[in-house]
């Protein structure tokens, strides 16, 4: 296998990838095709830089395409890559570049220069592909093209000039690849741990820094610098969401229509939902906090429902377990705590069965995380498909967790108008809510609890190292604990 000592990082206080994460990828796909399609070879093409608009400019800095990321780890653009299925040779192939491009861009890089630094043996130029292909004397090339159940969105299949002349295959590679991202390899684990590390810290210090007063954009500028320049992180996975007050309860808050510009009161609760991204994988954290550092009893009450909901499913979560289930059980410990809270009224199973659980947590549980923030595999053929009931429909995955398998777990209570003034004109619904105590939590916004937990052979690994009770929140605010409490074990991250 490639990878002897060759490594990926930003420099030597951030974490080396090795390359040897990306060959145990290729190896792990070649091994998984031989049983259906020995007599191949797989075709992946890297992303393409894309033009702002009629401009001379691109959208932001350049991120790779998760499938290629994850056979290949190289982050340049317009590259495509292939893995001998019958020898497991991998081959790469660059952009033979303009010579001009030096005066702009730097120095050309060779075939060698990848080589070594991706540690492949074999790296021709693009223009190349027809040839080199074609000595291999294949039967099929496979290339990718299937539906992300997650964004409705179509894999790009690779193609090239000169590829009609092959006999290709766009349908039996992407279950399988799809497949084995689902299980993370011991490295791949630990550069999500690392990331994870990194955006918890990132986490910390905003929620040390933000005060009334401040905007919300001011908590997502402290969270991207604490990412790059303590973590090399120069990539977040999504789109920062910073909610205070009722713009907590916008589920998918900072975009381009509210892009975290409100003040930030005394008194509002804030949701921020931020995560870095290291070498292509993703973060994925929800914290929230009062803005003054101090909980009132309505905050407190909710936040404590949902806090008891994500240490349920923690207790709970092993392999061998539904998450359809895990989303249940969480919805029935916030259902149950705004009944003795006042909120609600009459039966929890029948609140569950009527599918109240979604007026105040119209999402589901959380999502498998790797590559992309809602990885892929969610719903694959021959694997549990999608929950048609209310109260479980929106799940990202209805899948049996296994061990190996990262994801999100991000219960949440939120009060929407909309849902609310649909469910207090719903007889089926309006018999369980307590309209009163329901009016007062209205411009409450919301709360959300979001750990990245990997599934191990005996239950949950938090990830996730920020404040999570209201003792720990109030006390990290105001001085009282510090970074010694939360500290990665591994020391994948050091301060």
């Amino acid at each position: 296998m490639a990878g002897e000592g060759a490594v990926l990082s930003m420099g030597p206080h951030t974490l080396p990838v090795p390359t040897a994460l990306f060959a145990l990828n290729r190896q792990r796909l070649a091994d998984a095709l031989k049983k259906t399609a020995p007599d191949s070879v797989v075709l992946l093409q890297g992303g393409e830089e894309v033009s702002f608009y009629d401009t001379d400019t691109t959208y932001n800095v350049f991120r790779q395409e998760s499938y290629f990321m994850w056979a290949f780890g190289v982050t340049e653009a317009g590259c495509f890559g292939a893995v001998d299925v019958k020898t497991g040779e991998s081959y790469l192939f660059i952009p033979r570049l303009p010579e001009e491009y030096a005066v702009w861009m730097g120095p050309l890089p060779k075939t060698n220069d990848y080589a070594k630094k991706y540690d492949i043996k074999k790296v021709f130029y693009v223009d190349e592909l027809e040839v080199e292909l074609g000595r291999l004397q294949r039967a099929k090339i496979l290339t990718l093209k299937g539906v992300n159940s997650d964004s409705g969105l179509t894999a790009k299949p690779a193609t090239f000039e000169g590829i009609e002349k092959f006999s290709v295959d766009d349908e039996a590679l992407f279950p399988v690849i799809a497949s084995l991202r689902v299980c993370k390899t011991e490295l791949e684990i630990r550069v999500i741990k690392y990331v994870v590390a990194v955006s918890s810290y990132a986490h910390r210090q905003v929620m040390k820094q933000i005060r009334p007063g401040n905007y919300e954009y001011q908590g997502e500028s402290q969270f991207l610098n604490a990412c790059y320049e303590k973590g090399g992180c120069r990539h977040v996975s999504y789109t920062c969401i910073c909610g205070s007050g009722p713009n907590g309860a916008i589920l998918h808050y900072g975009h381009a229509g509210a892009p975290n510009d409100s003040p930030i009161k005394n008194g509002d609760m804030c949701l921020f939902d931020m995560g870095a991204n290291y070498f292509g994988y993703a973060a994925d954290i929800t914290c929230s906090f009062p803005a003054n550092g101090k909980f009132t009893a309505d905050q407190k009450l909710i936040y404590e429902a949902v806090l008891r909901a994500t240490l349920a499913v923690h207790s709970a979560a092993k392999p061998g377990v539904s998450w359809v289930d895990m989303h249940v059980l969480a919805n029935r410990v916030v259902l149950e705590d705004l009944k003795k809270g006042g909120l609600l009224k009459g039966s929890v199973d029948e609140m569950l069965e009527a599918g109240l659980s979604a007026v105040f947590q119209p999402h589901g549980l959380g999502h498998l995380l790797g590559l992309d923030v809602h990885d892929v595999g969610g719903y694959l053929p021959g694997q549990p498909q999608r929950p048609q009931q209310v109260g479980v429909n929106k799940l990202r995955t209805a899948r049996v967790l296994e061990k190996g398998m990262v994801l999100t777990v991000e219960p949440g209570c939120y009060f929407i108008d909309p849902l609310l003034d649909k469910a207090l004109a719903d007889p089926a619904l309006k018999k369980f809510l307590v309209p009163e105590a329901i009016e007062r939590f209205r411009n409450f916004g919301g709360v959300r609890i979001e750990d990245d937990v990997l599934i191990t052979e005996h239950g949950v690994e938090d990830l996730t190292k920020v404040p999570r009770t209201v003792q720990d929140i109030e006390g990290w605010m105001d001085g009282r604990l510090d970074e010694s409490q939360f500290r990665d074990s591994e020391r994948l991250f050091v301060f």
